[in-house]
């Protein structure tokens, strides 16, 4: 996909700018425009066709053009979870056994999942 051979010929325009960093769990819609040197945070869904030119801030939802955070995706105590969770970075084993809790809408389930994996 990219001649690393030919890298040192973008050095310059490379060293411009940030870099596009996309958070863990993201998910990022048909047709979608991630800018150069834009932040995804964890847990962001860009819309279809969104065109993100600045900084997502971690579990929001943006959409449009130039893309807007329309609301967050979990409550900030969720979020907070989630984060301390941090599932992506767990054994396999142990995200096939806490994903029932994650994908449901259980609060204190989540709590008692983070208090065992990350005590």
């Amino acid at each position: 996909m990219f001649n690393h051979e030919v890298m040192e010929l973008f050095a310059p325009e490379f060293s411009k700018g940030r870099d596009t960093v996309i958070g863990h769990d993201v998910w990022i819609g048909t047709e979608a425009m991630i800018l150069p040197g834009v932040t995804l945070g964890n847990g962001v869904i860009v819309g279809a066709r969104t065109v993100v030119s600045r900084d997502v801030p971690a579990w929001s939802v943006v959409a449009g053009n130039p893309g807007r955070v329309v609301r967050r995706r979990f409550p900030d105590e969720v979020c907070a979870l989630l984060d301390r969770l941090a599932w992506w970075d767990l054994p396999l084993d142990e995200i096939r056994a806490v994903l029932p809790v994650v994908a449901s809408n259980d609060v204190p389930a989540l709590k008692d999942a983070v208090a065992r994996l990350r005590s």
